[in-house]
């Protein structure tokens, strides 16, 4: 795969080339009444960078649940660096256990918590209140009762993130902001503010971080080109593949999931996804050699049909304006993900 350079062009995100390009484009994102940024870049360079109301391009906003593959990039880096030792490797290794635990918590491994395959009661849904509004969230997230096997259905759970935030903090003796500002934020030149913390002074794993969609867009590139950015080696293509790999389905949406990674096909091509509540996207398309970042109010209430509004832009107005790929190889090499 070609490895291009991500160059910021502020030239074209005013000017007429997005509707030469895709269109009818811009005036349909415009109308969806949420969207605040839409971003794609082809080969590495932006062809449309447009704010239409909310946080711009290049101005942080809360990329909500998307946090949880901005994580996921970290965690690779951990175990690449020798912090943790596999996928394979017990929470109970890396995090005390409190009283009150079910017995099967040592069963719970990193690449549970990726997959959030955990077998953990969720934080999410219904509990996250009463978890995020509880003294301790690594305890909370700990204790709860076993509803599944380990490594069994997904589950999707923010808690379960939120143990690898704790995992991280705890096995390096930095913060996870820290962490994710020296391994990704400087080598991408890309900025990482502050976000939310636990009661305990953890960095909130799988929510609310606060990133631009322009740097969005340089961590979907570095997927894209297999872990390099400018010429150094960041992330392993091998870290990438387990990622984008199926090991769970998504009980809302029927689209498989890896590690952080949502796995889908729009307008007839394999799109790797991450999602955050009300409609914060990052779309990596391999064979189109296509990155896009779609920011949006991240207030409630939001429908589940946004995301479906969000997909139809890019299958209806930017995948049609490429030429035919011939039986789209780079699918058929990528059908076990």
């Amino acid at each position: 795969m070609l490895v291009t350079p991500l160059v910021a062009s502020t030239a074209l995100a005013g000017a007429d080339e997005p509707a030469g390009l895709f269109p009818g484009l811009v005036e349909e994102a415009a109308g969806l009444e949420r969207l605040h940024s839409l971003v794609i870049a082809v080969g590495g360079e932006p062809v449309v960078s447009r704010g239409f109301r909310g946080p711009g391009p290049n101005e942080p906003a809360n990329i909500k649940s998307l946090s949880k593959t901005v994580l996921s990039v970290v965690v690779g880096m951990a175990i690449e660096r020798g912090v943790f030792t596999g996928v394979d490797q017990s929470v109970t290794e890396l995090l005390d256990v409190p009283e009150g635990a079910g017995d099967r918590v040592a069963e719970v491994t990193i690449g549970h918590l990726l997959s959030m395959q955990a077998g953990l009661q969720r934080t999410s849904g219904r509990h996250y209140g009463e978890w995020v509004n509880s003294d301790n969230w690594v305890d909370y997230a700990l204790s709860r009762p076993f509803v599944a096997e380990p490594g069994g259905k997904m589950l999707y759970s923010t808690g379960s993130y939120h143990l690898l935030s704790a995992a991280l903090t705890r096995s390096t003796g930095r913060s996870t902001l820290e962490i994710i500002r020296d391994w990704l934020g400087d080598p991408l030149g890309i900025e990482i503010h502050p976000w939310l913390k636990d009661p305990q002074g953890i960095y909130f794993g799988g929510n609310d971080m606060r990133l631009s969609p322009m740097a969005l867009l340089k961590i979907g590139e570095l997927y894209r080109n297999d872990g390099v950015h400018g010429g150094e080696r960041l992330l392993s293509q091998e870290w990438i593949e387990q990622s984008w790999t199926q090991r769970g389905t998504s009980r809302y949406t029927d689209d498989r999931y890896g590690y952080g990674w949502f796995v889908t096909d729009l307008g007839g091509h394999r799109a790797y996804y991450g999602r955050g509540f009300g409609g914060q996207m990052l779309y990596v398309f391999p064979d189109l050699d296509m990155t896009v970042v779609m920011t949006s109010d991240p207030q409630p209430p939001a429908s589940p049909s946004f995301m479906q509004r969000q997909n139809a832009l890019l299958e209806n107005f930017v995948i049609p304006a490429f030429p035919l790929a011939p039986a789209s190889s780079s699918q058929s090499s990528q059908a076990q993900r």
